[in-house]
């Protein structure tokens, strides 16, 4: 609705617009038509004045800096309320996915299948997010943030009616995908929503905490499933999901604008055709690519990324580490938790609440980054910030996830207190948000325009390889233990903690070399 309402109002400007050139034509014509008469009586004069017809077309663009057009230029009040609207709307999704967690046993004896089966309830959901990632991005870029995010919430609300009402486990699978597939939409493309209108210095407060609903909610939601599952019934996962869901899209359809600035021009450029009859008004955006080349581009360039840029594949593979990790735990913590302290299902999720407890910690050190970042560049507006300045948080919080994952793991005793875990959890959940924080900026700040592929190209494995590894889950925390299974992972861990600090070195040189990096260039 508010996105209907910035388009009268381009339609508004562009009619005024075509008003004020008709009365500037009106009077040039009227001093035209003066100097013809007398260039009747003197032919030799007549020539000088002849204008040449031209059928070139007319691009629309910003008109500078300080366009108001430009969402980078908006009041800084209704850009926040513009992260605050789309940070509820990924909170919602993101819970979405975890939803069902504790749902395990009770789901399971009640359609008849084992517990390793149900963990398909997040892996679809999961498969779905990749899925749904490569085609989120080339239909912002085509139609505009706002309608994709609309469209594929109300999608997501009536997939999540299906799965609430599904009478076989096969019809609950379909609706879990079809979920995450919808909600990819919101989960994959949030970041460039917050590039649209934050310039690089101003990112460093803002996106934390957009992150920490990518990485809290899904922490947050086995808190209240595993009470909703005790008191109420599992069904009520999916139900308790809808009923927070519903306003997250009432607040978007009323009040989220348009925040992608090509579009907001193709808008101006049609509302100049259509106000002054003129075809030949268009925008850069409308006339550079075909929605099938879009697509053809969503499909194609996340793989040409992943395999020929050495920094989206590192830091992909870093970021799929810290997914499987997220998502696992969901089954892992039946092993760490209740089988170690025999707690509730309740209980075990609630324990979660120190992953997210974590995260929040680290959010909340967003204005102390920002304000270092701004001490790091020249108070004045145009002001730039390196890319390898965003690795900081990731080079120091690298060497703390294998020690989070060695502490969870052999500290892990009945005979030890339960807060020595639940302490790891909350390293563990600083740290995640850390590294997140850090890779998504730095490819952001990397890459520039191609940033969008360069995300596609980590979004996509990252969610799969997650997807796929939900159900190993409980095979390896059965089969060789919650010690051996995070000692395992940890390992892993270690050998990609140097990554951040060899980017931070190498990164200039590395650029320097992609066809599609760029030096981080923005304005506060």
């Amino acid at each position: 609705m508010w996105s209907l309402v910035q388009h009268r109002r381009l339609q508004k400007q562009a009619a005024a617009q075509s008003n004020n050139n008709n009365q500037s034509e009106e009077h040039v014509n009227g001093s035209l038509s003066r100097t013809a008469s007398r260039n009747a009586e003197n032919p030799d004069h007549s020539s000088s004045l002849q204008q040449p017809k031209t059928t070139a077309k007319i691009y629309i663009k910003a008109t500078g800096e300080d366009d108001p057009l430009d969402p980078h230029n908006w009041p800084l009040l209704e850009r926040s309320k513009n992260i605050a609207i789309l940070a509820y709307l990924i909170f919602v999704q993101a819970w979405a996915g975890a939803a069902e967690s504790m749902a395990n046993s009770a789901a399971s004896s009640e359609q008849g299948h084992s517990k390793v089966a149900e963990n398909l309830t997040v892996a679809m959901y999961l498969f779905g997010i990749g899925t749904g990632s490569l085609f989120a991005g080339p239909i912002s870029e085509t139609v505009g943030r706002n309608p994709t995010y609309l469209v594929a919430t109300f999608c997501y609300l009536c997939f999540i009616v299906g799965a609430a009402l599904a009478p076989n486990f096969g019809g609950r699978m379909v609706c879990r995908f079809l979920l995450g597939f919808f909600a990819s939409a919101t989960l994959s493309i949030n970041g460039s929503s917050v590039k649209d209108q934050f310039r690089p210095v101003k990112r460093a407060f803002v996106f934390p905490a957009i992150a920490w609903t990518n990485v809290a909610a899904p922490m947050i939601a086995p808190i209240a499933s595993g009470w909703i599952v005790e008191d109420l019934g599992w069904r009520w996962t999916e139900w308790i999901t809808l009923i927070i869901s519903v306003p997250a899209f009432l607040l978007a359809l009323f009040f989220l604008p348009e925040t992608s600035l090509p579009i907001l021009l193709d808008w101006k450029a049609a509302g100049l055709r259509r106000a002054t009859g003129d075809e030949r008004y268009v925008s850069e955006h409308a006339e550079s690519a075909s929605f099938k080349e879009r697509i053809q581009k969503g499909l194609t360039m996340p793989a040409k990324f992943f395999v020929t840029e050495p920094v989206v594949a590192v830091l992909g593979v870093y970021l799929t580490l810290l997914w499987i990790l997220l998502f696992t735990f969901l089954s892992g913590f039946e092993y760490i938790f209740k089988e170690t302290y025999g707690l509730s299902t309740a209980m075990v999720g609630s324990c979660f609440g120190a992953i997210a407890s974590g995260a929040t910690a680290f959010t909340l050190l967003a204005p102390g980054m920002y304000s270092w970042a701004r001490r790091k560049t020249e108070h004045i507006r145009g002001a730039s910030v390196t890319p390898e300045f965003r690795l900081w948080p990731a080079i120091v919080a690298g060497p703390l996830l294998p020690v989070s994952l060695f502490w969870l793991g052999w500290g892990n005793h009945s005979s030890i207190s339960i807060w020595c875990s639940l302490w790891a959890c909350f390293v563990f959940g600083a740290v995640m948000i850390a590294i997140y924080v850090s890779s998504y900026e730095y490819l952001i700040d990397s890459y520039g325009e191609h940033s969008a592929s360069a995300l596609s190209g980590i979004t996509f494995p990252r969610y799969m390889i997650a997807g796929g590894m939900v159900m190993a889950a409980r095979p390896m925390y059965s089969g060789i233990g919650v010690h051996w299974t995070l000692t395992l992972l940890g390992c892993i861990a270690v050998i990609l903690a140097p990554a951040p600090l060899v980017f931070w070195r190498l990164g200039p040189k590395l650029r320097e070399k992609s066809p599609y990096a760029e030096s981080a260039e923005g304005k506060e």
